[in-house]
């Protein structure tokens, strides 16, 4: 029999190796992008009607009861004392694992200047990249809208922390037995019935609580009311594809202490396309493989053949 030259088999190996990898990312093609957006409209459906958080920066005072509330009714730990005392940072660096939310404080033009305040704290993705990228879903998206932390699954990986695009969860690092620490959006209490506490404690109307559907009618609502006293976005809308925890201002977003370069899309929705031809790349894989061992075998035994046929 004929041998398999060196030659022979790199091209048949690579021409299996550039089907299976044109077969994986050709003719499944139309199907994801049919599949992404189809996943599009269905969140954008499921989400309008799960629990949001609107904050209004023009009606927020600086007064941090929400911070006070919400330490409280997460048993973080922190003084009053601790909370007002000074601010070390205006944007999610200020966040820690016994900080969940934070009121961002500046100062901008005119004289006497004027004071404006931000709130950062876990958005609650539509999608979140941090329950994505979770390998043993330690952190889930709940029905009701809000993203929870399971520790009795949680591996300490921090996959989350490196996802998240609002940089937003927190490890306990002095902690002998350290929990990835965040906010819930008071997940218990609104199960209970009652309201998120830094939305209860807020005493200028600046937080309201309502669906995602409802919040944002009000937000664009009250835009299109008074344009001139906001800045003709709400984020939170498309950021990131979507949060439950929306915002509106008289200024710039990135003023207060927030993200503005992210995506419109989810980071979970960029990754999905290419995730979806694993499949078919470790198939291709399997045909060289086996085509690789079989040569190698085939090589063998035509090898001995020749040996064994000579005087």
């Amino acid at each position: 029999m004929d041998t398999i030259s060196r030659r022979a088999w790199l091209k048949t190996g690579g021409c299996a190796a550039a089907g299976a990898a044109l077969g994986s990312a050709a003719l499944p093609g139309n199907v994801l992008a049919a599949e992404q957006v189809h996943s599009a409209v269905e969140l954008a459906e499921e989400a309008a009607g799960q629990r949001a958080v609107l904050f209004d920066s023009t009606r927020c005072v600086g007064c941090r009861s929400c911070e006070l509330a919400c330490n409280q009714a997460n048993d973080l730990g922190r003084t009053p004392e601790q909370i007002f005392a000074g601010r070390e940072a205006e944007d999610a660096r200020a966040l820690a694992p016994d900080v969940f939310t934070y009121v961002t404080h500046h100062d901008v033009g005119g004289a006497p200047s004027t004071s404006v305040f931000g709130k950062v704290q876990c958005m609650h993705c539509i999608e979140p990249a941090c329950a994505s990228s979770c390998p043993v879903k330690a952190l889930e998206k709940t029905p009701e809208g809000p993203v929870v932390w399971h520790g009795e699954l949680c591996l300490g990986c921090r996959y989350c922390m490196m996802a998240c695009p609002f940089l937003v969860p927190r490890f306990e690092w002095y902690s002998t037995n350290p929990r990835i620490r965040k906010c819930e959006m008071c997940y218990g209490r609104q199960q209970e019935g009652k309201l998120p506490a830094c939305v209860e404690a807020c005493p200028t109307g600046a937080l309201k609580a309502g669906t995602r559907a409802e919040l944002l009618a009000e937000a664009h609502a009250r835009i299109e009311a008074s344009p001139r006293d906001y800045v003709h976005h709400v984020y939170g809308e498309t950021e990131a594809g979507g949060t439950n925890l929306l915002h509106i201002a008289a200024r710039p977003f990135d003023e207060l202490g927030y993200r503005s370069n992210l995506p419109n899309a989810s980071y979970r929705s960029l990754t999905r396309p290419a995730m979806a031809t694993i499949p078919y790349v470790l198939n291709g894989l399997g045909v060289v493989l086996g085509l690789t061992a079989w040569a190698v075998n085939r090589r063998r035994e035509v090898h001995e053949e020749e040996e064994g046929g000579r005087p």
